[in-house]
């Protein structure tokens, strides 16, 4: 895609330093830029999606780990295995 923009001078003389110091182009400069930009502007992962990924991970509990978490509880502490 083509795009043609105004750039103030002090920016288009500072983008030509950067370009200059890192052998790049302009048009590279410039999308590195937004790329960066833009996923900036993505949404963080909310709690949930922090943690999906160890839903379950410990899988050594069967049936309704709320109502047995007292004895669950116990048996961790002691050492014992939740069979």
């Amino acid at each position: 895609m083509t795009l043609s923009i105004h750039l103030p001078q002090s920016v288009e003389q500072a983008l030509n330093s950067y370009c200059a110091s890192h052998a790049i182009s302009q048009g590279e400069a410039i999308e590195q830029a937004l790329t960066q930009f833009l996923s900036a502007q993505e949404p963080p992962p909310n709690p949930y999606e922090l943690g999906q990924a160890g839903f379950g991970a410990d899988e050594t509990h069967v049936g309704d780990i709320a109502r047995n978490s007292k004895q669950l509880l116990r048996q961790k502490f002691r050492g014992e295995s939740a069979g």
